[in-house]
């Protein structure tokens, strides 16, 4: 059965997409069967998977509404089956924040995707969810179907501000909807070792998570490269291989396959 994790963050611009896309990248890449979906309405992990959103005939939206199965709305890139790191892809557009409302006074609202999702979990090995930055209706039917939740975060001091709330999320969607959710680990995204306070904050996340096997070893260094492959349609990983940054996901993808032959 498919493993799933949610990438969240409350706090908008610390890499969830970047983070979702060259994951599933990373993936690909060491054998791996992945599905990303993407429950964003900017639709941008969609676009940095090499598939224009605008192009798409059936996508996340036609899935929550139960208009469409997951194997019909599903697509793959040409340009990353190319690259040997091809993955499915469950796109997101605009239409998706019309769902919200449209899903508000629906049955199981929150439980949509967890149900979609029930009927492919054998075709993969890890199911990566994109989630907007916001607690909304789309971030909950993302935390209701995974097993755990991914963090990307910056080593800034108000990155630790942010964790606390999604923290707090996390434990009452435990609680209350899906007691299978646990936080999986921090990922320390965009890192600069010569920045002092950059260091200070990773310590700090050392000392408060590593015992509770709560944070990754693999720390991802800030690079342009990874910034530059979006407007390629492609991840980093498949951009520029060579990259250090590129390197960094290969290297968390390996990580994330240790962790869930223990989980």
């Amino acid at each position: 059965m498919a493993k799933i994790f949610c990438i969240a963050n409350q706090k908008g611009g610390v890499g969830k997409t970047t983070t979702t896309v060259n994951l599933a990248a990373g993936l690909a890449k060491v054998g791996q069967r992945v599905l990303m979906v993407d429950l964003d309405p900017q639709g941008n992990a969609t676009m940095g998977s090499g598939i224009d959103k605008r192009q798409l005939e059936l996508s996340v939206y036609d899935v929550l509404l139960e208009s469409a199965t997951i194997k019909e709305a599903s697509v793959q890139s040409s340009k990353l089956l190319d690259a040997q790191c091809g993955y499915s892809i469950l796109g997101a557009n605009r239409e998706l924040a019309g769902a919200e409302v449209e899903m508000v006074s629906l049955e199981r609202r929150e439980k949509r995707l967890k149900s979609a999702l029930a009927t492919v979990s054998d075709d993969y090995d890890f199911v990566l969810i994109d989630c907007p930055p916001s607690l909304s209706l789309l971030t909950l039917n993302g935390l209701c179907c995974a097993h755990g939740v991914i963090v990307p975060m910056q080593c800034e001091y108000f990155a630790l501000e942010g964790l606390a709330d999604l923290v707090n999320t996390i434990k009452q969607v435990h609680a209350n909807l899906n007691r299978e959710l646990k936080i999986i680990g921090l990922l320390r995204v965009m890192f600069d070792p010569r920045i002092t306070l950059q260091q200070q904050v990773s310590q700090e996340l050392d000392a408060r998570y590593r015992a509770k096997g709560q944070l990754f070893d693999t720390v991802i260094p800030r690079n342009v490269r990874l910034a530059e492959a979006p407007s390629y349609g492609l991840p980093g990983v498949v951009f520029d291989p060579a990259s250090k940054g590129a390197q960094a996901f290969v290297a968390f993808a390996r990580e994330m396959v240790e962790r869930v032959q223990k989980m």
